[in-house]
């Protein structure tokens, strides 16, 4: 069984940063393996397609440029936001306005965001919502671990099923239902959680 639409495929890589000689960003191990649904639009859509017609035990090394990643750091992408939006229950959390901290937020139409404090400015926090791989190539060594069919639920819910759940980005979390699992794991959104094949 090979790397295909609607099988679902475990790898594990070690992900460095501009080359094969970058800094570490992620490695994925046999004890937390990438897990997902192939061709479902769940990762990066060049990632996929170097793994196409790989089976369990096939080795993989490649490259790729951030154009087919993240894409270059937007600079409107990077915006000040008042202190006030850091407030809980009436008072600011000064934790959560701490240089390098990741934040959790949502833009006007609701979508979640992950942004960065990279500076305090007067009154307003400066914050970069740009991927945190935007601006970087990608460099992938690892190994296909293990091919299978989906199950028909699988195919039906779009995305793989652990044993007792759903696993959201191979991590066995959650829910089988969008608002819990539809983007966790997903290389192409603002950050998703799990092992993405993506350095998220």
């Amino acid at each position: 069984m090979i790397a295909e639409k609607n099988n679902v495929i475990s790898i594990v890589y070690e992900l460095r940063s501009d080359s094969k000689e970058g800094e570490v960003v992620e490695s994925l191990t046999s004890e937390n393996p990438l897990t997902f649904l192939y061709g479902t639009g769940g990762l990066l859509p060049k990632f996929e397609e170097r793994l196409n017609g790989m089976k369990s035990g096939d080795n993989f090394e490649f490259l790729l440029h951030s154009e087919d990643a993240y894409g270059p750091v937007v600079e409107n992408a990077i915006v000040h936001v008042p202190q006030t939006v850091f407030e809980v229950e009436g008072k600011i959390d000064e934790n959560l306005m701490k240089i390098g901290t990741m934040v959790p937020m949502m833009d006007a139409e609701g979508r979640r965001l992950n942004g960065k404090v990279i500076a305090l400015e007067g009154d307003a926090v400066k914050m970069d919502f740009n991927h945190p791989m935007a601006g970087s190539d990608l460099f992938f060594k690892g190994e296909v671990t293990d091919v299978r069919s989906a199950s028909e639920e699988e195919l039906s819910h779009g995305h793989i099923h652990a044993e007792g759940g759903c696993a959201c980005g191979g991590n066995g979390e959650g829910s089988c239902d969008d608002e819990n699992c539809g983007d966790k794991g997903s290389c192409n959104d603002d950050g998703g959680e799990g092992g993405c094949g993506c350095g998220c």
